[in-house]
């Protein structure tokens, strides 16, 4: 089975995880603020927060926001469902933004239209996430004016898109935002096995979420509310969370940093190599956006299906039966039941409801060769017939 994607290590990140393990620090030690460190230069951002999730990050993000009871979260429903279930953890509630047909990202247009209506029943979001579907940036230049207009912070689910730029700059610098998320899933980009990193520029953020990873715990007299009684004290001062990273994580996310641009531009010759092998069959290929360089972590083809005989479950479940780890990325929140006891109906956002009829993640990873990409191919077209 080719899988939709997989991670790709080395002997350097094996030696680099076993030499934590012969360290005295497996958690809280040195690594976790190197590899903050890295992630922050490289992406040019001045503060990183690692953790043990993408999904983490997205709860410390919105709670050092102060997203809570009553405020509105909204995203995109083409996404994980973590990117809106952050909102539900802090009390908020959630609502969605139908996607760019072209990008499938959240849409400006669409965006702008609720925002609107918003305004004039007084129900305008806290918090939007702009999730970076396949690696993509959304439209970040223009959400930043929106959230100046409306009054609303953004966060950056770019989970998907780490080593990706916007206009020629890193994602992940804050230009447009708040705070960006990255994911470190054995999947992504790069991995530390399970793991996560919110970046922002603001210290005042930053220390907001380190100290809640970490139970709202702090040994630093200057937070305290009183002197301390010793040099072993600490006071929890907030009601925090054990999100923290280990060490083993960070040491194997440095070893992996070395080698993100090679990811990167690697996941981009195979989907050019995509690009022109599928152009004869009937399938709509990513297209990418002038001011966006895509982190690529995901391939998504569409059917289309006027030209085809067969349905998507069947060219699915063809693809599967041929070896091809094919996978969809994603269903759309709005129709998981969860939500849709909250009263969401499906075709509310009928963008993302035809991206889901027609959706195909074929696999896309760093480690994938030529011959493996031509297999793929193959059992497309067979799979079409």
């Amino acid at each position: 089975m080719i899988p939709y994607g997989r991670q790709e290590i080395t002997q350097a990140d094996i030696n680099a995880v076993v030499s934590v393990l012969e360290s005295d620090f497996l958690t809280q030690g040195p690594q976790i603020p190197r590899f903050e460190q890295a992630v922050a230069s490289h992406v040019g951002a001045k503060y990183a927060v690692a953790v043990n999730s993408a999904t983490s990050a997205l709860h410390l993000a919105c709670l050092a926001l102060g997203l809570g009871k009553g405020d509105w979260l909204w995203t995109s429903p083409i996404t994980f469902v973590a990117s809106a279930n952050c909102g539900l953890y802090c009390g908020a509630h959630v609502d969605f933004v139908d996607i760019d047909p072209l990008t499938y990202n959240l849409c400006p247009e669409a965006l702008v239209a609720k925002l609107e209506r918003a305004e004039r029943s007084g129900t305008l979001p806290k918090v939007v996430v702009a999730v970076h579907l396949c690696g993509q940036s959304c439209d970040m230049q223009a959400i930043g004016a929106l959230a100046k207009r409306y009054g609303f912070k953004v966060i950056e689910d770019a989970s998907h898109a780490i080593g990706g730029k916007y206009q020629g700059e890193f994602i992940g610098n804050g230009r447009y935002s708040d705070i960006t998320v990255f994911s470190f899933h054995p999947v992504k980009i790069i991995t530390t096995a399970e793991g996560g990193m919110a970046v922002t520029n603001s210290d005042e953020l930053a220390n907001k979420m380190a100290l809640l990873r970490s139970h709202g715990i702090t040994r630093d007299p200057a937070e305290m509310t009183h002197k301390t009684d010793g040099p072993w004290y600490y006071q929890q001062i907030e009601l925090g969370y054990n999100y923290r990273m280990t060490e083993l994580q960070a040491a194997l996310g440095i070893s992996q940093m070395d080698r993100l641009n090679e990811f990167v531009t690697r996941r981009h010759e195979l989907a050019k190599r995509y690009d022109e092998l599928l152009n004869d069959l009937p399938v709509t290929t990513p297209w990418q956006h002038p001011d966006s360089y895509s982190g690529l972590h995901l391939y998504v083809i569409r059917l289309q299906l006027n030209a085809i005989t067969k349905t998507h479950r069947q060219i699915f479940e063809s693809l599967r039966g041929q070896g091809i780890g094919v996978n969809l990325h994603y269903i759309p929140v709005h129709i998981q039941p969860y939500y849709q006891e909250m009263g969401f109906e499906p075709e509310t956002y009928p963008e993302a409801m035809n991206y889901y009829r027609e959706a195909i993640s074929l696999p896309m990873f760093q480690g994938l060769t030529d011959e493996q990409q031509d297999a793929v191919v193959t059992a497309l077209g067979q799979a079409l017939v």
